[in-house]
């Protein structure tokens, strides 16, 4: 970012790229997991305490086992995640570390050493403390987990969302001016609470699946039984929760990042009334000719209801990919939207100001005269005023806005329609505990264990809509992704692409066979 004239490796953007989502996908393959289990942990060892049956020490300490190898292998993802913020990123470390830097660092400081701590007490503290501070250990165990996702969400909400900042010409960052604004931001706190109530699916899911293979197998039949009540309930709450939470996620999506809902609808033009599109035949190999406002063939929609998602208004006007490209229409602020070729026109004017700004700074190394300072500020002022425009000024035509549509569109599809059918699965498997015989029968037992890969592929689903649906910015509307990169060639970053591809499918083939293992071997009962 400090070279306002870029000469931008397209391969090393590309790379870097890839290498960030390869990193960031096989990261949250363990974390949902750790935030779901820690949960479900939680209740068995509450139980133990609560009556002092050793059955659910015994069950609880289980899952401890399950939830302990994961989060291992969690921590060694996360890790690599935060570095590739200074090796492939730097330009986008140095225009926003002081803001972005700051949430990851509570993340590192606080909740990770919180978990670290107690975690150490709840594996080995079984014999050497009170019941009552092992149960709060392990509670602080889990919500260590869920604070660290919190301040993660924090910094990523900010990239879609960035408030409570101001750009400093001098120093060439962003500065925070209001941490609260950041820290609790309704961007931040939706997509939290969505997340990790989608992650108590997985938790859900995955322990009912291995229940589920043990009454297959006919083996520790009452431990699976009430291990299938408390996650079924788990899971029916969550997945209604995360459709609560997810419904208001796509209202402020609808206000902060009105292309990224365009893109998840396919719709090209907009109206009032819009409804919402069920199904469609989007071709998923090409970005559709949206230009042509021509709608996708097949389109099966719900009248009125993506105007209500989005305004809370069944009349509410929702902009199309061309509305926001050709501007004129009132957006979500009550102001007359600017069209994509005037944002562009204000973001290379700030690009311009800012280099006269530094331009000036320099050649008169601080002795300035009336005039001169007169022109600082103004250009500051100006700066200030269009800053929201900044990374406009470096978009060539309107394709470069566009996130790709059809993985946008599916994604979407394919994330709502499991969560839909986790909440019947829960109910059906919820009733099936409490009324019924759940150890008799096959085939539920063989969906519960389909299930689990398909929560993966849901959660997985849901991140790439959040992640693709924001393109091109890294910081919407201030940074393009070409933007940020590093100055590396990229074959560097292609070597380290494969060492990673290498490194975390061992891990995640190691982690596999140590759960697989350990569920072979079962629950270990106290004598």
């Amino acid at each position: 970012m400090q070279n306002l004239l870029l000469d931008i490796d397209a391969g090393m953007v590309d790379w870097a790229r890839a290498q960030f989502a390869l990193t960031a996908i096989y990261h949250w393959l363990f974390v949902p997991l750790t935030l779901g289990l820690a949960l479900i942990m939680g209740i068995f060892e509450t139980c133990y305490y609560r009556t002092k049956k050793v059955f659910w020490k015994d069950m609880a300490k289980f899952w401890q086992k399950l939830f302990g190898v994961n989060f291992a292998m969690g921590v060694a993802t996360g890790i690599i995640l935060e570095f590739e913020f200074g090796t492939n990123w730097s330009n986008y470390s140095w225009f926003v570390g002081d803001i972005f830097g700051a949430p990851l660092a509570i993340e590192g400081i606080v909740a990770f050493f919180m978990e670290s701590t107690f975690v150490a007490v709840m594996y080995f503290g079984w014999k050497k403390v009170s019941p009552g501070f092992h149960l709060a250990s392990t509670w602080l165990t889990g919500l260590g987990a869920t604070i660290s996702a919190w301040w993660i969400l924090v910094a990523n909400s900010w990239m879609q969302y960035p408030v409570g900042c101001e750009f400093n010409p001098d120093t060439m960052r962003h500065e925070m001016v209001s941490f609260s604004e950041v820290a609790l931001s309704p961007f931040a706190i939706d997509k939290f609470c969505h997340t990790v109530t989608s992650a108590w699916i997985i938790g859900a899911i995955f322990t009912v699946a291995v229940s589920f293979y043990y009454l297959l197998k006919k083996r520790d039949q009452h431990f699976a039984v009430e291990s299938i009540k408390v996650a079924s309930i788990v899971g029916l709450v969550a997945s209604l929760l995360t459709a609560i939470t997810g419904d208001h996620s796509a209202y402020t999506v609808a206000q902060v990042q009105p292309m990224k809902l365009a893109a998840m609808e396919a719709l090209y033009n907009g109206s009032e009334g819009e409804s919402l599109t069920a199904i469609a035949l989007v071709n998923p190999f090409q970005q559709p000719d949206y230009a042509s406002g021509e709608e996708p063939p097949m389109k099966i929609g719900i009248p009125k209801m993506l105007s209500f998602m989005a305004t809370h208004d069944f009349n509410g006007f929702v902009p199309g990919v061309n509305d926001l490209i050709k501007g004129g229409f009132t957006n979500a602020d009550g102001q007359v939207e600017l069209s994509l070729a005037e944002k562009m026109e204000r973001g290379k004017k700030a690009i311009a100001a800012l280099a006269d700004y530094r331009r000036i700074k320099t050649e008169t190394k601080g002795q300035l005269s009336a005039a001169q300072e007169k022109d600082l500020a103004d250009k500051a002022a100006y700066l200030k005023e269009n800053m929201k425009y900044f990374g406009y000024g470096y978009i060539k035509d309107a394709d470069e806005v566009v996130p790709y549509i059809p993985l946008c569109f599916y994604t979407f599809r394919i994330m709502v329609g499991l969560g839909c059918l986790f909440i019947l699965f829960f109910a059906v498997t919820l009733f099936l505990a409490y009324k019924k015989d759940i150890t008799a029968g096959k085939w539920w037992k063989w969906l519960g264990i389909i299930l689990l890969p398909l929560g993966y592929v849901a959660s997985e689903s849901g991140w790439l809509v959040a992640e693709f649906g924001r393109q091109p910015w890294t910081i919407q509307d201030m940074m393009p992704t070409w933007v940020g990169v590093s100055d590396l060639s990229s074959s560097a970053v292609i070597i380290t692409f494969f060492l990673f591809l290498f490194l975390f499918t061992a891990l995640l083939a190691v982690e596999i066979s140590i759960l697989c293992k350990q569920i072979k071997k079962g629950p270990e009962y106290s004598k």
